[in-house]
Parts: C-alpha cells; structure tokens; sequence
C-alpha cells in the first residue's frame, strides 16, 4: 500500500509531492504480489491534500528517473523490472559494492568500521530472528558499506539502483535459508574490512551479492 501524508505549503508544491511519492514508492514491496502497482492521481491529490497539477508534474519527474511508466489508456505504474533486469542489476550492484568494500578497507576509519559492527552485529546476533527488522537492517548495511568506500560516485550510482535492490532483498531474505546465509555472510565481510583486508573484503562482497543474483535465479518470481 502506498503510503502518503498531506503536504505543507512552505516549498513548491511539485518538489512535495514528488519527494512524498518518490519516498513512499521506495517503501513499498513492489515485487511483493504479482499485480502491476497502479498511480491514481485522484487518490494521490486527495491523499496529499493538493490539486492534480503538482501530481501530474511530480509523476512526470519520477517518470523521466524511471520510477513510473506512463501507459496510454492504462495510466501510471510503478516500475518493476523483469527477471532477466534484476539480475542485471545484481551484477552492477554487486561491482559497484565490491569496489567499495576494497576502497573502505583504506578510506574508512576505524570507528566507521566499530559502528558497523555495533549495528550489524554478528552472525548470531538475536535482532537478525525478525525477518521484517532484519530486512531493514540487510539494506542498510549494503548502503554503509558503499559509503564506506568513500567514493561519491559509487554512491550516486548505487542511489539509482537502490529502489530495485531494496525490493529484491526484501523478497528473497524471506525465501529458502537466505536470511541466515546473509546474516553469515555479512559478518565474514566485516570482520575482512575490520582487518583491512581489501582483497577477502572485495571477494566476499562480491560473492555475496552474486550469490543473490543464484536465489533470485532460482526462486525469484518476477514480471517476465
């Protein structure tokens, strides 16, 4: 379900309402059901408390960054990429990932390294038993590693891709064992980063995401 809150006045009303629905489109589970995820203006203006104009501007935005489609005599949708995008995603995300937990392994200081390990935690950490809270948590330790790596360009692109990652993850961290391999995994990564092993760090990164794209090969059921 797409959720949204009335808007404010003290900034365009287009930049609102494009942030309110590029925010609330990131926090759905687009690949979650089977059926297209349709966009009514009507709702949306009701929803966000403006008229149709700044919707239609803001959909027009989010449309030209590839989030929605406009299909004639259909209407809106959220993007959803086909099974044989995904795994193209994966690939990239995997690259861009890699390079930066071999980057991170120079540019990231050791309390960057320390807070990593605090809020992800271990292999046998508790809070990774709640499938829904540690799905949150899987995502944001992708996005901390790619920060780490200090490269702004990485980070820019990996933002572009993050929309399909976070739903993808969401999907497969529930499907076949794949939580507490990821939870294994990611605790191999940090301890290479901890000893600054840019090598090991690079590989296991990179192995762990490809070993997503092999789930999602297997398991995943996506838009054909």
């Amino acid at each position: 379900m797409l959720r949204i809150e009335p808007l404010g006045v003290n900034v365009s009303l287009r930049t609102l309402a494009y942030d309110a629905l590029k925010k609330a489109i990131m926090e759905m589970d687009i690949y979650g059901h089977e059926q297209p995820i349709r966009l009514d203006e009507r709702q949306l203006s009701q929803g966000l408390g403006v008229s149709r104009t700044p919707i239609r501007e803001a959909i027009t935005l989010l449309e030209q960054e590839g989030f929605v489609r406009s299909v004639p005599r259909r209407g809106i949708f959220v993007v959803r990429k086909t099974k044989a995008e995904i795994l193209e995603t994966i690939t990239v995300w995997a690259a861009l990932e890699s390079m930066a937990a071999r980057l991170a392994c120079t540019a990231a200081s050791d309390k960057d390294l320390k807070g990593l390990r605090k809020l992800y935690g271990s292999e046998n950490d508790p809070d990774g038993a709640d499938v829904n809270d540690y799905s949150q948590k899987n995502i944001a330790f992708h996005q901390t590693v790619i920060r780490l790596g200090g490269n702004s360009l990485i980070v820019d692109l990996a933002q572009n891709l993050i929309l399909h990652m976070r739903a993808i993850r969401a999907v497969s961290v529930r499907q076949e064992g794949r939580l507490e391999t990821s939870r294994r995994e990611h605790a191999g990564i940090i301890a290479a980063l901890e000893e600054r092993d840019a090598d090991r760090a690079e590989l296991l990164v990179r192995e762990h995401t490809l070993g997503l794209a092999a789930h999602v090969e297997r398991h995943g059921v996506f838009p054909e």
